[in-house]
């Protein structure tokens, strides 16, 4: 990968967002949207850079939220349409969700039932949150299919007689996948809930979809949307948070300290466990530029944190010249995620925000302090 920023201008750690690479994911979820008619949503829980937010506006339908602080954020910033899901709404925040979002799906009919006059009173189009028990993936932790499932309704528990009021249907069952899972996930969509399709105005097929990776079938993807749009005459959302900030981010280390304990090691000044958690949670290897695998060039490193925890390690890597104390690493695809689910655990400072404008110019978007690890806490 040719480096097209300054990676000095700003102090590590740092996340960067590459606006050019930003632009070219969303003319891409663009062109899906211009070729079947349908609505993309930002999936904030996945991506809330929301000083991009207006560039983001001008290409996407609006923001999907997790939960009331997210909605505000989304109708804040983005200020299109403003969807949210949550597993369950609690009444002391249902007023103000009232306010800011015109979509509200629902994940039970008891939940439905509870908020339903509520929300049509303010004119709210509603739906429910379908689970079509079709699991696609292996990340049993990020598949809402799996068994014994809280998220979504199953066919057993399906209520058609409590649907009056209900504009849409939503299923979110992939993660990091291609078209070829949305089909599979389709066909039972429609078996359990088809019939019901008909009654919609709406339909959602969630996130997880990939569309901006290279190898992603658009193709059968434009064909699965024309294709439910046309025999059930409703509209289509989808839903990605990954897909539009893919491969568009990166996090900028320093090499803090080498250690020989049996294998070399190198400290680094970004931690696993708080600024690149997915790295254990997922888990996953991160790539980094000019580096391979362990073994794979002359010289291998595993590279650790500062914090603590003796887990906190981000993997092994081989370079071709060995590593310096002061050199710095620049870890790929960190704009999802990373910053979303960063803490300051032990202590560590978030890592600096910035992007890369269309010049190619790093500017610095917002820096943290004590402050902000403080205030965390009380």
């Amino acid at each position: 990968m040719m480096l097209q920023f300054d990676i000095d201008a700003v102090q590590t750690p740092y996340y960067v967002v590459d606006e050019r690479l930003l632009i070219k994911n969303l003319e891409v979820l663009k062109s899906v949207m211009d070729r079947t008619g349908c609505r993309i949503l930002l999936a904030q829980k996945a991506f809330s850079m929301f000083s991009l937010y207006p560039l983001i506006g001008k290409y996407l339908s609006g923001a999907t939220a997790s939960g009331l602080l997210e909605a505000k954020l989304g109708y804040e910033k983005m200020g299109k349409e403003n969807h949210i899901f949550s597993p369950a709404y609690t009444e002391s925040e249902f007023d103000e969700i009232l306010q800011i979002c015109d979509h509200i799906l629902f994940n039970s009919f008891h939940q439905w039932a509870k908020f339903k006059a509520k929300a049509l009173a303010n004119g709210k189009s509603c739906g429910i949150r379908i689970n079509p028990e079709c699991s696609t993936q292996e990340h049993g932790i990020y598949d809402p299919c799996s068994s014994g499932s809280r998220l979504g309704v199953t066919l057993k528990n399906f209520r058609p007689d409590l649907l009056d009021g209900i504009k849409g249907l939503h299923f979110h069952t992939l993660c990091e996948q291609n078209s070829d899972a949305l089909v599979t996930t389709l066909n039972a969509v429609e078996k359990n809930f088809g019939e019901y399709l008909y009654q919609m105005d709406w339909v959602n097929f969630g996130g997880g979809h990939h569309i901006t990776r290279q190898d992603y079938d658009i193709e059968t993807l434009v064909a699965c949307i024309n294709r439910i749009k046309q025999k059930y005459d409703v509209e289509v959302y989808l839903e990605p948070g990954e897909a539009v900030a893919l491969n568009t981010g990166f996090l900028v280390s320093t090499v803090l300290d080498l250690v020989d304990n049996g294998i070399q090691i190198a400290i680094m000044d970004t931690s696993a466990a708080c600024h690149m958690p997915d790295v254990l949670e997922m888990p996953y290897r991160p790539n980094i530029i000019h580096s391979g695998l362990a073994g794979e060039k002359a010289y291998t490193y595993r590279l650790g944190g500062p914090t603590c925890l003796a887990g906190d390690i981000i993997g092994d890597y081989s370079f071709h010249t060995p590593l310096k104390i002061g050199d710095k690493l620049i870890f790929c695809d960190m704009a999802h995620y990373s910053m979303v689910k960063n803490n300051t655990f032990n202590g560590m400072n978030l890592p600096s925000i910035a992007k890369i404008n269309s010049s190619g110019q790093v500017e610095i978007v917002r820096t943290f302090g004590y402050e902000d690890f403080k205030n965390r806490l009380s």
